[in-house]
């Protein structure tokens, strides 16, 4: 009878114990690892099938090709930095997949939004996708995408 309620609790303690680091632990070292221009720590957060969609829409990079992009930015000891300000993590029921999102604030491009989707892996959170956007307030939207329409329409002569 104690053997099988230690190894109820034990199974209790191995898939209901938080992994290492938490989703928004690893959303934050993503971002101080970016700061540091600290190529490894940065992609370390990354799943190996992961995905960073960018803020142009020609920017949607698998792992391997975001990694060639930022191989030498990181190189020479530049990277990005964002400030997460408000974050929102939501979990699956199997507790198996977090999704985010949060807004940062940047000296270069000022308030924008990251969204994205951790899953769990061999107990570890990994990003699985990135997605990084400036948010557009409702009252400049429609001047905004205009601009944005002339712009691709001046692209495609």
């Amino acid at each position: 009878m104690r053997l099988g309620i230690l190894i109820g609790l034990c199974w209790c303690l191995f898939h209901f114990t938080p992994a290492s680091a938490s989703p928004e632990t690893v959303l934050d070292q993503l971002h101080q690892a970016a700061a540091d221009a600290n190529y490894e720590g940065y992609f370390n957060t990354f799943a190996e099938n992961g995905v960073f969609i960018g803020t142009d829409a020609s920017e949607v990079w698998t792992v391997d090709a975001f990694k060639d992009y930022a191989r030498p930015i990181f190189a020479a000891g530049k990277g990005w930095v964002y400030h997460p300000t408000k974050r929102h993590v939501y979990y699956s029921e199997t507790g198996e997949v977090a999704w985010f999102d949060e807004l940062l604030n940047s000296e270069s491009y000022g308030q924008s939004r990251g969204t994205g989707v951790l899953e769990k892996q061999n107990g570890e959170w990994k990003i699985v996708q990135y997605h990084l956007t400036f948010p557009i307030p409702n009252p400049i939207a429609k001047k905004l995408t205009d601009e944005i329409k002339a712009f691709q329409q001046q692209q495609s002569q």
